[in-house]
């Protein structure tokens, strides 16, 4: 009896000796702070600022047709209301599709973007992991509770800093908005 209450010991010692070195980062932080995160977002803005800029006077020529028409319609007539009011829908018309189009390709792009970050701190925290004999880390999203102990996310985040924005620096931005994938 007393032997497999101390095998049962020994079998627990080595469980107990190598305790599991683990480790939470905070993907979400990582992107938003490292410089990748960052030249990320200043490229989205530098690409799609023009195009927003257009959208605003686009919308604001709308809005100015609308308040003509609605000061002057009562005013003229039968054929120039008519006129007014086709181009005054055909304008919202144009600028709403401008807008849907604009907004997908904003989208397609923070998507390429994101993707292509999130596998740059991926390998960065699989790297730091290894290099200082983590067993597992986890991402704080799927997290109930962890001790700030385990949170690796600022070492994480100095990892990245030292590779600096070159890593991840995004190609110029395009004068002309990207090719819109076909429709199936």
């Amino acid at each position: 009896m007393w032997m497999m209450a101390a095998a049962g010991a020994l079998l627990a010692l080595p469980a107990a000796a190598a305790e599991p070195k683990i480790g939470v980062v905070d993907f979400q932080r990582l992107a938003i702070e490292s410089p990748q995160g960052k030249a990320v977002s200043e490229s989205m803005r530098a690409e799609f600022a023009p195009r927003e800029r257009t959208l605003q006077a686009q919308g604001q020529a709308v809005k100015a047709k609308e308040e003509k028409l609605q000061k002057d319609g009562a005013t003229m007539s039968e054929e120039q209301r008519s006129r007014a009011e086709k181009e005054l829908r055909d304008g919202a018309r144009e600028f709403e599709r401008a807008k849907s189009e604009f907004q997908d390709d904003v989208n397609a792009r923070r998507n390429e973007e994101l993707s292509r970050l999130q596998r740059t701190i991926a390998e960065e925290v699989r790297t730091y992991g290894k290099a200082q004999g983590y067993d597992l880390i986890l991402a704080s999203e799927g997290v109930i509770y962890n001790a700030s102990a385990s949170d690796i996310t600022p070492a994480v985040l100095a990892a990245l800093q030292s590779h600096g924005a070159s890593a991840t620096s995004a190609k110029p931005a395009a004068t002309a908005p990207p090719a819109k994938p076909p429709t199936k």
